[in-house]
């Protein structure tokens, strides 16, 4: 019983990606033209999410400062969600919505890129940072399920949505990493060119 639970999270977690595998291509394409225009242009990727959506954060910013498959030069972002000192010190002074904002005021700059991550599109802290990300003139990829919900609502035409057609959070989270090692990979190909297959 409890092998056949775990073999339907597999079967299920597959065959939502092999929906996703044609309807986000393209918005995925369209995010790394954005990070690639941010990065070669010396600007950086900013990224924030709340819990698991934190944790895909923090991975797409060690894939990307550190490197992903390949050797390269460290390519600029940072993670708003791992400075426990600026978190805490802007929740206390201010509240906890503004935990991502602020650091979007004080460190973004037009071209720059807000990789926003929420599940729902709903997260309060999130929304505010992509206000902030607007009103710097970055340009937002929005990482969400459940139809984008308010997220979804506030993006730009400039913005890209990435939207996972799901409402099971496990099942968007997984689809969000495989979309992070995509934009990774395809950066990398577009920096580097194609990799040798021995």
């Amino acid at each position: 019983m409890l092998e056949q639970r775990i073999q339907r999270h597999f079967f299920d977690s597959a065959d939502l990606k092999n929906q996703c595998a044609e309807a986000l291509s393209k918005p995925i394409a369209d995010a790394v033209q954005a990070v690639l225009g941010c990065i070669t242009a010396g600007g950086k990727v900013l990224a924030c999410g709340n819990g698991g959506s934190a944790s895909d954060a923090q991975h797409f910013a060690a894939e990307f400062v550190g490197r992903f498959e390949r050797e390269r030069p460290g390519l600029a972002a940072i993670a708003l969600n791992t400075d426990t000192s600026i978190l805490t010190a802007i929740a206390n002074d201010y509240e906890f919505n503004a935990v991502y904002a602020k650091q979007v005021q004080a460190l973004g700059h037009p071209g720059d890129v807000l990789l926003a991550i929420t599940t729902s599109g709903n997260s309060a802290n999130v929304l505010a940072a992509v206000d902030a990300a607007h009103d710097k003139d970055m340009t937002v990829i929005a990482l969400t399920g459940r139809g984008g919900g308010k997220l979804g609502q506030r993006l730009s035409e400039t913005d890209v949505h990435i939207s996972v057609p799901h409402e099971r959070t496990a099942r968007v989270q997984e689809v969000h990493i495989l979309a992070i090692h995509c934009i990774c990979d395809a950066v990398d190909v577009q920096l580097l060119g194609e990799q040798e297959t021995e």
